[in-house]
């Protein structure tokens, strides 16, 4: 009987986004699973975690087993940036157990990884791949009972050694998951690839992880020549959801636009904190209307941050945010490839606004947006956007974003995918006939929880910026072609 409660420490994996899905690391002399389709990066997320904690005091084993031969596997795991040479052969070993299994028995594979274990007096120890045991006895004929006795032992020997343990292999299925190794496992982690179109969308699930809370859900993740670096997906919190209206000091508080007369319309400024949507046809002045937003911070000692997702850095700059960009009081993130998933942005958007302490976002265009992510994250563009709206706006930064919509001068909607409902407050730039001419107006739509100009007011566009002009309801000549605006 235990009278005192027992501390399991838990161990960083070195895995850029992993300890977040994991509620703080691997617990110590934990057994984990590491499961997943072929090609999904079982190995190397296995290699990854093993080359980062392994030092002459945390040795590892690495049993092969009837997978590819070590040389092969290494030959190519070599490529990656976290491959130490120099720990191989002193802090971490590799041991092929393929001579075992085809001219021993279980028994043999068994005694031969508990010898090595005991020898070594590894604090990590990973045996890869348990799957192909599988098939091998199927191919041989082998009795199933002796495999599953074997799988079992090998389970509960990996849970009685003084070490951090894996065992990888293939995708979970029904039947596996109701095997006893999947029992008495600590720990699973389930990796998959799809194939959308031409996108390939990686994602990491973990599916049980005792003692402490994981972050439910898939998650996706990147392999690149640094190996895995998984984004967590967006977890809102109940003051992220809370509606302005109950947060009346953001209301008093108050951030300028930097265009003249748009502050008096939106009833003293943009309330701190708050998502602004601006939308309008092309041509309109969205993005002169958010530099002008971006150019206002600087001068007023705030920071901020550009993610453009439709023009190229060069086309989206003016001289003046070129400037401030050189300065680094602008800093700018180029999202123009695709593949994307909202939460990959959201973590490059946080790292860059904890770094540079930007209190503005420019968010250009969310139409742009849309097109640069996968399919996979498109088909869910308004509840994804909808959590990194309230992830950001939860941090305290205000964010401005625009949306290109086709002025049909019957109707405007305010955004193509119904996502203006996540804005705090609505900026509406359009055109319209006065006399034979297209001209310009603008008119604040929505501010939640403050009162605001319900004018529609003509503006022009000089080499100064937006200059806002008189109401249309003080404009004596002939108006047509006035659309209907309908929300």
């Amino acid at each position: 009987m235990m009278n005192e409660k027992v501390s399991i420490r838990r161990i960083a994996t070195g895995v850029p986004g992993l300890d977040n899905l994991l509620g703080g690391g691997l617990p110590e002399f934990s057994f984990n699973l590491i499961a997943g389709t072929p090609g999904s990066g079982k190995t190397t997320l296995a290699h990854q975690i093993m080359f980062s904690l392994a030092n002459p005091n945390n040795r590892a084993l690495f049993f092969t087993v009837l997978g590819e031969p070590v040389l092969k596997m290494l030959r190519y795991q070599q490529q990656f940036q976290f491959y130490d040479i120099n720990k191989v052969d002193v802090s971490i070993r590799f041991i092929n157990l393929s001579a075992d299994f085809i001219e021993g028995t279980f028994d043999r594979v068994l005694t031969h990884i508990s010898n090595e274990v005991k020898v070594y007096a590894p604090g990590l120890v990973f045996i890869d791949s348990f799957r192909s045991v599988v098939q091998a006895v199927k191919s041989e004929q082998r009795r199933v009972s002796e495999l599953q006795r074997f799988i079992q032992q090998l389970a509960m020997q990996m849970t009685n050694w003084q070490a951090t343990t894996f065992l990888i292999g293939e995708s979970l299925t029904p039947e596996s998951e109701s095997s006893p190794v999947f029992s008495v496992a600590d720990g699973i982690l389930c990796l998959s690839q799809n194939l959308q179109r031409n996108s390939v969308v990686r994602k990491i699930q973990v599916i049980k992880m005792r003692g402490q809370a994981q972050a439910p859900g898939l998650h996706t993740f990147r392999m690149s020549d640094k190996g895995l670096q998984i984004f967590p997906r967006a977890m809102i919190d109940d003051d992220a959801t809370m509606e302005p209206e109950t947060k009346p000091s953001q209301v008093n508080k108050r951030v300028a636009m930097g265009t003249p007369g748009l502050d008096d319309m939106l009833g003293g400024g943009l309330p701190a904190g708050y998502s602004l949507l601006v939308v309008g046809p092309s041509g309109s002045g969205k993005t002169i209307l958010a530099t002008e937003f971006l150019s206002e911070g600087c001068r007023r000692g705030e920071p901020g941050v550009i993610a453009a997702f439709e023009k190229s850095p060069s086309q989206l700059l003016s001289n003046k945010l070129s400037t401030l960009v050189k300065t680094g009081l602008i800093a700018l993130i180029d999202t123009r490839s695709l593949d994307l998933s909202i939460d990959e942005t959201l973590h490059d958007l946080i790292e860059m606004i904890i770094r540079t302490q930007a209190k503005r976002l420019v968010i250009d265009s969310l139409s742009g947006f849309e097109l640069a992510l996968a399919p996979e994250f498109s088909e869910d563009f308004r509840g994804s956007l909808y959590r990194m709206i309230a992830k950001l706006t939860g941090m305290g930064v205000t964010i401005l974003m625009t949306s290109e919509l086709e002025d049909r001068y019957t109707d405007l909607r305010f955004s193509p995918f119904g996502s203006a409902f996540l804005a705090d407050a609505i900026i509406v730039q359009r055109y319209t006939e006065i006399q034979g001419q297209f001209k310009r107006v603008i008119s604040v739509v929505k501010v939640r929880g403050s009162q605001h100009s319900k004018d529609i007011r003509l503006f022009d566009i000089s080499d100064e910026g937006i200059n806002i002009g008189k109401s249309l309801a003080d404009y004596t000549g002939i108006m047509s072609g006035s659309p209907m605006i309908s929300l």
